[in-house]
């Protein structure tokens, strides 16, 4: 066998072994039930804040733990512990996007945390075209 198809099955095989690593590390959006079946799993879980919960974090005591509650797609609720400090802002989101893993069948235990804030453009602020207000309407 020639060095050239040596090296070529060598560099294949790298390729494929790439693509399977990245393809199972890869995560999925789930519900907290789902990812109650996969404990030892990491999960990405979208959802939004619980109304009337309250966000427990104590900057002087305990800066790395933010606990807050978390209503999934499905509406299931779960106790999110965040060990790092709490998001700027974070009460305004729109969505949280937290990865982690299940601790048990009521905390869920964020390793990273993803919000989506309200946009600044949205209808009461939305820039007005180029013209109509600042020199008129020309018609």
């Amino acid at each position: 066998m020639k060095t050239i198809h040596i090296v070529l099955i060598i560099l294949v095989v790298v390729v494929v072994g790439v693509v399977i690593s990245t393809i199972s590390d890869s995560s999925t959006y789930v519900t907290f039930a789902e990812a109650a079946k996969r404990p030892d799993k990491e999960f990405h879980v979208i959802g939004t804040l619980s109304p009337g919960k309250e966000l427990i974090y104590d900057a002087e005591n305990n800066p790395n733990e933010f606990i807050f509650y978390m209503l999934d797609q499905d509406g299931a609720e779960r106790k999110i512990v965040y060990r790092n400090a709490k998001p700027q802002d974070f009460e305004r989101s729109e969505q949280v996007v937290i990865i982690g893993l299940v601790v048990n069948d009521t905390v869920f235990e964020a390793k990273s945390l993803l919000l989506k804030c309200p946009s600044k453009y949205n209808d009461e602020n939305k820039p007005e075209k180029f013209g109509e207000k600042q020199f008129g309407s020309q018609k």
